[in-house]
C-alpha cells in the first residue's frame, strides 16, 4: 500500500515558478528586473503594487528569480519524478482489495475460419481458444497482423514502428510455452500494439514529435513487462498525436477507419485506429483529459480508463504527474477486462500506484448495481442523443433500475485545467527554453508550444490553491459516488470528462451505434474509485444485448458475412 507521507500530498511541481517570473523580465536574466517592470508584472497577475510595496519586494524577487534560473539550468529529463503524488482518495475511503482470481471464459469450440482475414476482427477469448488448441499458432498469427499493419498502416497513418523482431521471438517462446502445457492465460500468444509513449528497448519512442523522432529509451515500460509476463506478443508502436495532443503527428495526421478524410482524434489515436480496422485485437493507450475517450468514440471501439494509481507509468512519457492515466483499448468490455486485469497492480516503481484487486465476476447480476444517469445531459440537444436516450431504454429492459443524478458542483471546475497546464509545461521545460518548441509540426494558438509558453504565467500560488480545490472536488463527487455503483453519461456531456480526470474516476466508453452522417458515437459509464469490476460487469453484460462492439469499418473488413460470426 503507501509508504511514503509525501503520497498523501497534493503534488506540487517543482518547476512551476511564481508567474511574475516570467513575464519578459526571465530571458533578460536579473539585470531586467526593475521596479516598474515589477509593478507591471503585479497587473498582469491581478495585483497592484504600490511603489514602496515594489521596492520592498525586489530583493526578494532577485533571490527568487536567481532559484528559478537556477533550477532551469538543471538537466530534467521527462522521466525524472515528482516526489508528491497525486491521491485521490479522501479521508476514510477504504479501497476494496478481491482476494479472487478471475477465470476467464475462453470457448471451446472455436473454428479457425477459411478466410483468414476473419480474424481480424475476432475477440481476445475466440483467439486464445485458436492458440491454446494449436488451431493457430502464435506465430502465425503475428504474422497475420504484421501483415495487416504493412497493408493498412500507411493508409491510417497508425503506425510508427513495428517490432518484427522482437514479436516473431516472443510469439516463438509463446508457441513453445504452450506446446509444453505452460499456458500464461488468455493473452498468451496473441499480438497486441503500443501508443509510442511507452519506452520499449531497443526501439524508437517518438512521442509523437519531431524534437524525439529518433530518440531511444533503454528501458521498458512496465505495462510492456507485464504483459510480456503475460505471454502477450508486441507487434507495433502506433501513433499519437505530438506529445499526447490531437491526432497529428511528425509524420502526417491519423485517420478515422469510417472516414479517411477526418482525423481518428487523440491522443491515442494510431491506438484507436488500428484496433478499429481490424489491425490488432488490443492496443494500450492513455487518457490525461480525454485521450481515451474521444479517439475510442471517433474509432467506434471500447476503452477503459482506469482509476489514478491502477496502472503503473514507469517507462510512460510524462505529460501531467497528478492526471495522466493508461488504459486498454479493443474491441468489447471483457477484452478489455482482460488486458486491465494485467497491466493492473504495483511494480515498485510508480509511486502512485495502489495495492487493489481486481476480479470480473461474469455472474454478477447488474439489476443489483446501483446505477445512476446524468439526467441534464441526457435532456440536452445534441448529436447522437437518441443514441444515448437507447441506452437508457436499453438498461431498463434488461432490468437495471436507473436513477437521475444531480451532477452540480459549487466550485470553479473549468478554471482546475491551469494544473494540467502547469505540470506539461515543466515536463517540456527544456522545449521551451532551448527553442525546440519551434521543431513541432503544429504551432496554432491551442497547440503545446504557445500553451507551454503561457503556462509560463500561471502563478504558484494559484496552482497550489488549484489542487486544494480539486481536493474539494474530489470529496464532493465521491460523497455523490456513495449512492450509486455506476453513473451513465453522454460521453462528452457537460464537465464530466474534466471533473473525472481530475478527481481520477475510472471511465468505460462503449460504441452506442452511428450518428445520422455515418460517424460512431458513444457512450460512458463511471464508476467509484478502484472499482472498475463494476463498470465492466454493466458494459459486458449491456453488449451482450446490443451488436454496436461488432461493426466493422468496411474498408478495413474484407468478409461478406461477418454478422453471422
Amino acid at each position: 500500500m503507501r509508504n511514503n507521507s509525501f503520497k498523501r500530498s497534493i503534488l506540487l511541481p517543482v518547476l512551476v515558478i511564481m508567474g511574475l517570473y516570467f513575464s519578459g523580465f526571465a530571458a533578460s536574466g536579473l539585470s531586467g528586473i526593475d521596479i516598474d517592470t515589477l509593478r507591471k508584472a503585479g497587473r498582469l497577475l491581478g495585483f497592484s503594487f504600490s511603489q514602496n510595496q515594489a521596492e520592498v519586494m525586489m530583493p526578494s524577487v532577485r533571490v527568487h528569480m536567481q532559484s528559478a534560473e537556477t533550477i532551469r539550468s538543471a538537466e530534467l529529463d521527462n522521466d525524472v519524478p515528482l516526489p508528491l503524488v497525486f491521491d485521490p482518495l479522501p479521508p476514510g475511503y477504504e479501497v476494496p482489495v478481491s482476494g479472487l482470481n478471475t477465470t476467464w471464459r475462453i470457448p471451446e469450440e472455436v473454428i479457425l475460419p477459411e478466410d483468414l482475414e476473419q480474424l481480424a476482427f475476432f475477440s481476445i477469448p475466440e483467439l486464445a481458444s485458436l492458440i491454446r488448441s494449436g488451431r493457430i499458432s502464435s506465430e502465425d498469427l503475428t504474422l497475420f497482423f504484421l501483415d495487416r499493419l504493412e497493408k493498412y498502416g500507411d493508409t491510417l497513418e497508425a503506425v510508427v514502428t513495428l517490432t518484427r523482431e522482437r514479436a516473431l521471438q516472443h510469439a516463438r517462446i509463446a508457441d513453445q510455452e504452450i506446446g509444453s502445457g505452460l499456458y500464461r492465460g488468455p493473452l498468451h500468444g496473441i499480438p497486441y500494439g503500443v501508443k509510442d509513449l511507452f519506452s520499449v528497448e531497443g526501439y524508437v519512442t517518438s512521442w509523437g514529435a519531431m524534437p524525439f523522432k529518433n530518440q531511444r529509451i533503454e528501458n521498458t515500460a512496465s505495462v510492456v513487462k507485464k504483459l510480456d509476463e503475460a505471454g502477450a506478443v508486441l507487434v507495433a508502436k502506433l501513433t499519437l498525436g505530438s506529445l499526447a495532443m490531437g491526432d497529428v503527428w511528425y509524420g502526417g495526421q491519423t485517420r478515422n477507419p469510417w472516414n479517411l478524410e477526418q482525423g481518428s482524434s487523440g491522443s491515442s489515436a494510431g491506438s484507436a485506429a488500428a484496433v478499429s480496422a481490424g489491425l490488432l485485437p488490443f492496443a494500450l493507450g492513455t487518457e490525461t483529459l480525454g485521450s481515451l475517450v474521444s479517439p475510442s468514440t471517433r474509432c467506434g471501439i471500447s476503452s477503459l480508463r482506469p482509476t489514478f494509481g491502477r496502472v503503473s507509468r514507469s517507462g510512460a512519457m510524462a505529460l501531467s504527474w497528478s492526471m495522466d492515466k493508461i488504459g486498454p483499448m479493443a474491441r468489447s468490455a471483457e477484452d478489455n477486462a482482460i488486458v486491465f486485469d494485467v497491466i493492473s497492480g504495483v511494480d515498485g516503481l510508480d509511486q502512485s500506484l495502489v495495492d487493489a484487486g481486481f476480479y470480473f465476476d461474469y455472474n454478477q447480476d447488474v439489476t443489483n448495481l446501483r446505477v445512476g444517469y446524468i439526467r441534464d445531459f441526457f435532456d440536452e440537444d445534441y448529436t447522437g442523443s437518441d443514441l444515448d436516450k437507447q441506452v437508457l431504454v436499453d438498461m431498463e429492459g434488461m432490468g437495471v433500475e436507473l436513477v437521475p443524478v444531480n451532477w452540480e458542483f459549487s466550485l470553479p471546475v473549468n478554471a482546475l485545467r491551469i494544473i494540467l497546464m502547469a505540470e506539461a509545461a515543466a515536463a517540456f521545460d527544456k522545449l521551451t527554453t532551448t527553442g525546440l518548441d519551434s521543431m513541432l509540426v503544429n504551432q496554432e494558438i491551442n497547440a503545446w508550444p504557445n500553451l507551454f509558453r503561457a503556462a509560463r504565467f500561471i502563478p504558484a500560488v494559484e496552482y497550489i490553491n488549484a489542487n486544494r480545490i480539486r481536493y474539494q472536488l474530489s470529496v464532493e463527487v465521491n460523497e455523490l459516488m456513495d449512492d450509486f455503483d455506476v453513473i451513465i453519461t453522454p460521453s462528452f456531456g457537460g464537465n464530466q470528462l474534466m471533473v473525472t480526470n481530475l478527481t481520477g474516476h475510472p471511465c468505460l466508453v462503449v460504441p452506442n451505434g452511428f450518428t445520422q452522417q455515418g460517424s460512431p458515437h458513444s457512450i460512458s459509464f463511471i464508476g467509484k474509485l478502484f472499482e472498475e469490476d463494476k463498470l465492466l460487469a454493466l458494459g459486458h453484460a449491456w453488449q451482450q444485448n446490443t451488436a454496436h462492439h461488432l461493426q466493422r469499418p468496411p474498408l478495413f473488413d474484407s468478409s461478406l458475412n461477418y454478422n453471422n460470426k
